[in-house]
């Protein structure tokens, strides 16, 4: 929910998943020319395809029940499992000689804030898709009872992700919810309830994105955008815009390093001015005159701040991580919002509806401060020193880019394509739950932060480090 809602409405409805076979098979169709053309993903590379085939094998035959936990480092991501689902596993079957029940497809959670700002067609796609929302911020009962139906009892096995919203980094995987590793129990729970012999088992998948041809060009006009927006001084005479060597790569993370250090600067001052967050700068450097934790320490006292401001209004809590933080502030918005006194019979007057926008409109608001965290919750201070490549410097630019649009009352999607990408989905090996069932009835709590720090583990170790940067200038993709 990107644009503010600042009217009040009935409270969300729930969309329940109806997939449609003609809708999935007209999407089937169009997926790669909208890949390749719109969303810029020319290639995606699988690897371990026959592990998915044999597990959707075992699925279909009633020997196990499946749940796909991807990471979500971009939007791009529903795509990239797209072509996992409907083209290379099939692909690789038929290779194998392994027949698959169809359609080769899984129902899959998503966020019900997304029809709010992506718009309502999404909503009726992703139904058509199989898709089942759910609202993160709260006890979402409804959402939870359509999700473990699917997951123990449809004849697809479920997607979810258990980082809970894409984070921007294909290199870093966010701290997981429990949500998919409490899932898994209750479907075990459903089976032995049930008298069935499946075994449950979570498959992670992950996928990492590389440029084809490094965007350095547009990277730098990009550079150019957001420092014309802060009023900064242009590069040195003597800057090449494209160039890769030592000495412009070491100009271009100073050029990044200063605007991430102005836009945090005016942030802070922000925060002191108008809500008297007493927040300081640091002033530790390193042998570069850069302030080692100017972008990590201040960053996250800044979302700190920011945080509170709005839990002071809804009267929340500061506990718990900063996604937890964000997970309720943007329920009690919501709640304000969606409201259940509008969906009784008897409407409000007019002067309470005025009073119900009032409402709705600063808890919007207030949201904003949410939604402003939401964009850093992974960033470190430190990712683009550690390996400067192509994909780092560019993450970290739509970033920055994304919070100008916030603080300017901008819509910051969909972002600018800066050039031609590659993916590779890598599908892991299998967790099984049900080998886990005797620890979680010895202690729940205990199992299902096991089971989350295993998944962690594997997805991490699904990253694929980016290569070095290269010794001389390479041209951009074409636009």
């Amino acid at each position: 929910m990107v644009n503010p809602l600042t009217r009040a409405q009935p409270p969300l409805s729930f969309i329940p998943p109806g997939l449609n076979p003609w809708v999935l098979a007209l999407t089937r169709l169009g997926l790669p020319y909208w890949m390749r053309w719109r969303e810029q993903i020319q290639r995606v590379d699988v690897v371990n395809a026959e592990g998915l085939v044999h597990l959707l094998r075992a699925f279909g035959a009633k020997e196990t029940r499946l749940l796909l936990a991807f990471r979500h480092p971009s939007p791009l991501d529903s795509y990239c499992l797209a072509h996992l689902m409907w083209y290379a596993v099939p692909q690789r079957a038929r290779e194998l000689g392994i027949y698959l029940n169809r359609p080769v497809h899984a129902h899959f959670i998503y966020d019900r804030g997304i029809p709010l700002w992506a718009g309502d067609w999404v909503g009726w796609i992703y139904s058509r898709l199989g898709g089942t929302p759910i609202q993160r911020g709260k006890v979402d009962r409804q959402g939870l009872r359509s999700a473990r139906n699917l997951l123990a009892n449809a004849a697809l096995p479920l997607a979810a992700a258990p980082e809970g919203g894409n984070n921007g980094h294909t290199e870093i995987v966010s701290p997981l919810e429990p949500g998919v590793a409490q899932m898994g129990f209750w479907c075990v729970e459903d089976i032995l309830n049930q008298g069935r012999q499946e075994r449950m088992a979570i498959a992670p998948l992950g996928i990492t994105y590389r440029y084809i041809t490094p965007p350095w060009k547009a990277l730098d006009r990009w550079l150019d955008r957001l420092e014309a927006d802060h009023n900064l001084a242009a590069p040195a005479p003597g800057y090449a815009p494209g160039d890769t060597s030592e000495v412009t790569m070491e100009q271009r993370y100073r050029r990044l390093y200063s605007l991430g250090e102005h836009l945090l600067t005016l942030m802070e001052g922000y925060y002191n001015r108008v809500y008297g967050a007493a927040l300081a700068e640091s002033t530790l450097s390193d042998d570069r005159g850069l302030s080692t934790n100017a972008l990590g320490d201040r960053l996250a006292a800044l979302m700190d701040a920011a945080l509170q401001v709005a839990e002071t209004y809804f009267k929340l809590p500061p506990k718990g991580s900063t996604i937890d933080r964000c997970r309720r502030i943007e329920q009690a918005g919501w709640e304000r919002i969606f409201r259940q006194d509008l969906a009784a019979a008897q409407p409000l007057s007019a002067v309470g509806r005025g009073l119900a926008d009032r409402e709705a409109e600063e808890a919007s608001l207030r949201m904003w401060h949410m939604r402003l965290v939401e964009s850093f919750v992974a960033v470190t201070g430190q990712y683009v020193r550690q390996r400067p490549s192509a994909e780092r410097f560019a993450e970290t630019v739509m970033i920055l880019r994304d919070t100008v649009c916030l603080i300017q009352g901008q819509n910051p999607f969909p972002r600018p394509k800066l050039g031609r990408q590659q993916a590779q989905v890598t599908v892991g090996e299998p967790i099984w739950v049900s080998d886990r069932w005797p620890d979680y009835k010895a202690n729940r709590k205990q199992a299902v932060a096991q089971l989350t720090a295993d998944l962690q583990t594997a997805l991490e170790a699904m990253i694929i480090p980016t290569p070095p940067l290269p010794e001389s200038p390479q041209a951009d993709a074409p636009k």
